[in-house]
């Protein structure tokens, strides 16, 4: 059998501040490829380009990568104000509807920090733009300096909902992670479950109520060294998993006991 397709949702850059692409973390590949067993394809995410249709026929499962841009705070009803930072709307075009169809269709997708926020976002949930700013929580932001293993370190314990998806997944109650995301979840969109917290009550682990397919989505980066990662190899093997039950014809994914 082939392996999975998995579309990597890329991100607009430029390089040398002038040369546009599409760009994709090579972690995420990695991760993908070999943790994953799947076909990393990077997705330039532009209804310019591509359409949200032709992407589910192409690909099995999808990978909502990290960026730095936000979603923009229109796509949930809020005006824009410099706290919200930079934005990207040709790929809010593309990953809130794909989001959308993806969980009617029962296709798998796993969301990371913004991949996270747009399932929140394609469900009908807000976001708040600047969690360091709310009282009593923690900044989560990427540090500013350092080597990528210092800026990617584990910095705060997720804990999970007793008995749930997540809990079971990880076969412990609460696990580390890292955290380089600015903006959160505010409220939750319909049938969002937020499954995880960080100890200042940051939601960061969340899946769609009664999706059919693979919905899980964290807030933290779990593509720095998932082969290596005890938190990070069970999350992805899981969605590689539902993937290739996708490419085989299977339409609904359950958590194996």
């Amino acid at each position: 059998m082939r392996r999975p397709v998995i579309g990597i949702i890329g991100n607009s850059h430029l390089i040398n501040d002038e040369y546009p692409a599409h760009a994709g973390g090579t972690m995420n590949s990695e991760a993908i490829s070999q943790v994953s067993g799947g076909i990393p394809l990077l997705v330039p995410a532009d209804p310019a380009l591509v359409s949200v249709n032709e992407l589910l026929d192409v690909c099995d499962g999808f990978l909502l990568t990290g960026g730095r841009p936000n979603v923009h705070p229109e796509e949930y009803g809020e005006a824009e104000t410099p706290a919200h930072g930079a934005f990207d709307r040709a790929r809010d075009a593309i990953t809130l509807p794909l989001v959308r169809a993806c969980v009617e269709r029962g296709q798998p997708f796993l969301g990371v920090c913004r991949g996270f926020q747009e399932v929140n976002v394609a469900m009908g949930g807000t976001l708040y733009p600047e969690i360091r700013d709310l009282p009593g929580r923690m900044n989560h932001r990427m540090p500013p300096d350092g080597t990528l293993e210092e800026k990617f370190a584990l910095r705060h314990v997720v804990r999970f909902t007793d008995g749930g998806v997540f809990h079971r997944l990880m076969g412990a109650p609460e696990v580390m992670t890292n955290t380089l995301h600015g903006q959160g979840v505010k409220r939750e969109g319909a049938r969002i479950v937020i499954d995880g917290h960080a100890p200042d009550g940051t939601p960061e682990a969340l899946y769609v109520d009664g999706a059919p397919g693979f919905t899980l989505s964290v807030q933290w980066h779990p593509e720095w060294r998932a082969g290596d990662d005890p938190v990070s190899r069970p999350l992805f093997e899981a969605f590689g998993q539902a993937a290739r039950a996708w490419a085989s014809g299977l339409r609904e994914w359950r958590l194996s006991a």
